[in-house]
């Protein structure tokens, strides 16, 4: 699940709602069973280790944790009486072990993908098999093969099909009938339309609210795939790039839509996470050293928080636009900015708390949006490191380079010094001079400024 998709939980909790997240995982399925047979490893174990990594990756990317996590070799009784009532109600058949769900009996086949029952075909993870009254009947439950690994059932050893699991595993915890179903837009067909038949026929009143579907990765407009080899990890991307960073770039684009990665969009969105934290950290620090009145903001500031609040919670409420939140986070951190660093906005009144009340609303959205970090020092300085390691370059060759430039400077030779800070600026390392001296922050390489698209 997306990042965006993510976020359902924390704006719901934000709107006070309950929230019972299921995340389950599938720990038994052929590709398993094959890969652990090439390992000469028990499946179950195999299983666990990857689910075990992939929580290590979700935690990398702000992604709470779910209220429960089922898998499915821990729920066989639930399957096979889910399996049971569809054979009771008439809506699958038996065959030598195997028990198949006959489409043919559930009309609204169909219903979430739009197709037709006479275009369908066997779909993927569902083998062609002549002994099947319709090409699209699925699998619930395979009989074992020699050497497998299986549980005794009444239609002898076997495992679940696909499909079943995800039923009867949210049934077990949400019950036939709950609000929000997630998953990736290929799940659609077949996965998601089995789901509700098989749902459907266990239970007549069985109902998902609403399904939301997030698009695919795309690598130069191609899908992400192991096939294309253009496939990567998040521990490969994390590598160089803040965890934070690569949330930031994900919820950069709607979830239904594709994300196109790009090494450029991510240095985009390294450099605007360095923005806001730079902007969120000087403000925490000035508005440290002050006492504030919290019921005394000046209107100037009510008005752009209201604005603001009004655009999160409009957007967030259609259909989770977080890019629209993004774009609008531009306005509060600029009267930051402003408050902090010119003339006019350093003498306006109640200063303080027009700083205070700004900083807090961002703070909370920035919450929702699972992008607030534990301290905003600690992680501004993750992101220095991080460019170095891409530009190959270490602190003390940086300050190096900015004292071999300040004494061009002194010395007049600005040919050289423009070319210390041209030389920086390609590997994505701006220089920034002050009366108080020159200092460095990270930023997109200029050989990747043409790539990007809008900054939000």
């Amino acid at each position: 699940m997306s990042p965006s998709m993510c976020c359902t939980g924390r704006y719901l909790k934000n709107l006070e709602y309950e929230v019972c997240y299921v995340r389950n995982f599938t720990d038994v399925d052929d590709k398993i069973i094959a890969r652990a047979n090439e390992l000469g490893e028990d499946p179950i174990s195999l299983s666990k280790r990857y689910c075990e990594e992939f929580n290590v990756d979700m935690r990398h990317l702000h992604c709470l944790p779910p209220s429960v996590e089922p898998r499915v070799s821990d729920h066989m009784p639930q399957i096979i009486d889910m399996i049971k009532k569809i054979l009771d109600n008439g809506c699958a058949y038996q065959i030598d072990g195997d028990v198949y769900f006959s489409v043919d009996k559930f009309p609204e086949y169909g219903q979430l993908s739009g197709r037709k029952l006479e275009d369908n075909r066997a779909g993927e993870r569902v083998a062609v098999n002549s002994r099947k009254k319709n090409p699209a009947d699925f699998a619930l439950w395979k009989s074992a093969k020699e050497g497998e690994h299986f549980w005794e059932s009444p239609w002898g050893p076997g495992r679940p099909g696909w499909h079943i699991e995800c039923s009867a595993m949210s049934a077990a915890y949400l019950g036939y009938s709950f609000d929000i179903h997630g998953g990736g837009m290929d799940l659609v067909f077949p996965h998601h339309e089995n789901e509700i038949a098989q749902s459907c026929a266990a239970c007549r009143q069985s109902n998902i609210g609403y399904w939301i579907h997030n698009g695919f990765v795309t690598v130069d407009s191609e899908k992400m795939s192991k096939s294309l080899g253009n496939f990567f990890t998040i521990r490969q991307v994390i590598e160089l790039y803040h965890p934070l960073a690569l949330r930031l770039f994900l919820l950069g684009t709607h979830y239904r839509s594709p994300i196109n990665y790009s090494d450029a969009q991510l240095e985009s969105a390294s450099e605007r996470m360095y923005y806001i934290y730079q902007t969120l950290y000087d403000c925490e620090n000035v508005i440290s050293q002050h006492a504030i009145q919290q019921d005394n903001i000046p209107p100037d500031a009510l008005d752009c928080i209201a604005k603001f609040e009004n655009e999160f919670v409009a957007s967030m409420s259609d259909d989770l636009h977080t890019t629209i939140i993004l774009a609008a986070l531009s306005d509060p951190l600029k009267n930051i900015n402003d408050l902090l660093h010119t003339r006019k906005g350093r003498k306006q009144q109640r200063r303080m708390e027009s700083l205070a009340a700004l900083e807090k609303v961002i703070r909370n959205v920035l919450t929702v949006l699972g992008l607030l970090p534990g301290s905003y020092l600690e992680v501004l300085q993750q992101l220095r490191e991080k460019a170095l390691k891409r530009a190959k370059l270490t602190e003390e060759e940086v300050l190096q380079k900015i004292r071999d430039r300040t004494a061009a400077r002194n010395a007049k030779e600005y040919e050289k010094s423009d070319t210390i800070r041209k030389h920086l600026a390609s590997v994505g390392i701006a220089l920034m001079d002050s009366p108080d001296g020159t200092t460095w922050r990270p930023t997109v390489p200029l050989s990747m400024q043409e790539q990007m698209g809008p900054v939000t």
